[in-house]
């Protein structure tokens, strides 16, 4: 079963980069950057799970922290570029 989230989070992943690569505007870009930096912390917390390695949890902790503030600093640049 983790296998078959493992794939479909692979998938997320690989379309996420292709809306980076082609994405139309900043804002499309910085949403699918964060979309897969979160399919990334996603493939980590199933690995942690499937080798029962809980030691990871502090790395998805960090990573997730990091996204969301990334995000908030990706939302202000964009809000002033639009304003």
């Amino acid at each position: 079963m983790l296998d078959i989230a493992l794939v479909a989070i692979a998938l997320a992943f690989g379309a996420a980069l292709i809306r980076v690569l082609r994405g139309p505007s900043v804002a499309d870009r910085a949403i699918a950057a964060d979309v897969a930096l979160y399919g990334v912390i996603a493939a980590i917390a199933v690995l942690m799970l499937r080798q029962q390695a809980y030691e990871l949890m502090d790395v998805v902790l960090v990573a997730t922290l990091l996204g969301f503030l990334a995000t908030v600093a990706l939302s202000l640049l964009v809000g002033r570029r639009g304003s």
